[in-house]
């Protein structure tokens, strides 16, 4: 990944190719779309600004030529421009300003919980329109021969109520993994081993402990899935996070081997969303507990600890 950051670094023509050709690969490879938002993040980290707009501007010019020779259309670069690139750009903004990730991670949440109770005023009834967008998606599988007309729609409209909340939770875990990968890179090239002391202090505020708290204690008494269930999905993103860092920092504090962290990341692959919620777990008995501070690091006569 050193020599793609180090690319990107070299001017705003190649910062803007990289989060072009990534942004519009993503059609094919979703996961490519963290690294459309980690170059122009990167770039407004360490250049800031008036480099960024270049970099957005050719990036968009770009995207919508490659977009209409691919797809037939230049409207999915204001798409990628608008839902992407400028979100992260507003988050590296704020890092860019208070050095605290802890305090980014809280705002783009608080964010994000602000646009899906807009989104849900906005629709009304959310399921009902989610059906409506999803009901294309329903009739290719019939079509297909994939499910039977009754299960499809016993599916999709069990599906249809979860849709704001998993849409909302999965757009902040791409802007928040995208704003990572541009404060890794960044560390990569001027700081070695910053961002991993950055990401291991992640911790969130009491109020989102007592928010998450509220609504778990709430679900059992609401019928179906509603606002309350949409906005737990959110927070757990972020309890999810505060729960990696917790492992992040127990396997440092331990000395274990890098290699302990490679099966944990296989296991939340392999066992989503268990692995999911138990991570999320972890992290909001540590708002409340700081599991970190009570794990002393293990002392080898001040050796360091394995790569």
């Amino acid at each position: 990944m050193k020599p793609l950051a180090t690319f990107i670094m070299r001017g705003p023509s190649q910062a803007a190719l990289v989060a072009a050709v990534t942004a519009l690969l993503s059609v094919l490879v979703a996961p490519l779309a963290l690294l459309s938002a980690g170059a122009v993040g990167l770039v407004m980290l360490r250049a800031g600004p008036t480099h960024t707009l270049s970099v957005v501007g050719i990036g968009t010019l770009a995207l919508g030529a490659f977009s209409w020779l691919a797809l037939g259309s230049p409207w999915p670069a204001l798409g990628v421009l608008l839902a992407l690139w400028i979100p992260v750009i507003g988050l590296a903004l704020i890092l860019r300003a208070t050095r605290s990730l802890s305090l980014v991670v809280q705002v783009a949440g608080a964010l994000v919980i602000l646009g899906l109770l807009i989104a849900l005023l906005a629709m009304g009834d959310a399921t009902a329109t989610w059906l409506q967008v999803l009901e294309p998606f329903r009739i290719a599988l019939v079509t297909d021969g994939i499910l039977s007309e009754a299960d499809s729609q016993t599916l999709f409209e069990a599906v249809a109520p979860w849709m704001s909340g998993a849409f909302a939770a999965a757009l902040l875990a791409q802007l928040l993994f995208g704003l990572f990968i541009a404060r890794w890179w960044q560390a990569l090239l001027y700081n070695p081993g910053g961002f991993g002391e950055e990401f291991r202090t992640l911790r969130l505020g009491r109020v989102y402990g007592v928010v998450a708290l509220l609504l778990l204690v709430s679900l059992p008494f609401v019928g179906g899935v509603g606002i309350l269930a949409s906005l737990l999905l959110v927070i757990g993103v972020l309890l999810f996070l505060q729960g990696l860092a917790v492992a992040h920092q127990i396997r440092l504090n331990k000395q274990a081997h890098s290699a302990w962290l490679v099966g944990l990341y296989v296991l939340v692959v392999l066992f989503m969303p268990q692995s999911i919620l138990l991570l999320g777990s972890v992290g909001l008995v540590d708002v409340w507990v700081d599991i970190r501070a009570r794990i002393a690091p293990i002392r080898h006569g001040g050796g360091e600890p394995p790569a």
